[in-house]
């Protein structure tokens, strides 16, 4: 297993709509993430800066097949269509990212 962790922006405008459509995932999304090998994934907003902070257990093999299966998958395309809208990309994320990775530092459990 592998904790992961991710950050990125929040559009100040966005910040209920995106609440509302986490607050009601679609089963499809959820079984795709589980379906990806992807456990214990949550979501934290700072406000007032409206920094979203996502971190989740790896438990899977190869992380970039499984990416490329969520990406793949057309009800997961049809969620982003949502939830894309309402994110602002980090100026400092590596190329090719959308929401910025982050390096576990510390964990105790």
């Amino acid at each position: 297993m592998q904790r992961m962790g991710m950050m990125i922006g929040l559009e100040p405008g966005m910040v209920e709509t995106y609440k509302q459509l986490h607050a009601a995932v679609w089963p499809e999304v959820l079984d795709l993430i589980t379906r990806c090998n992807i456990r214990n994934y949550t979501i934290f907003l700072r406000e007032p800066e409206n920094i979203l902070f996502g971190t989740w257990e790896y438990h899977g093999s190869d992380f970039e097949a499984d990416m490329a299966r969520m990406a793949a998958d057309p009800k997961n395309q049809e969620w982003w269509k949502l939830t894309i809208p309402c994110q602002r990309p980090l100026a400092t994320r590596k190329d090719g990212e959308w929401w910025a990775m982050a390096e576990e530092v510390f964990h105790l459990d």
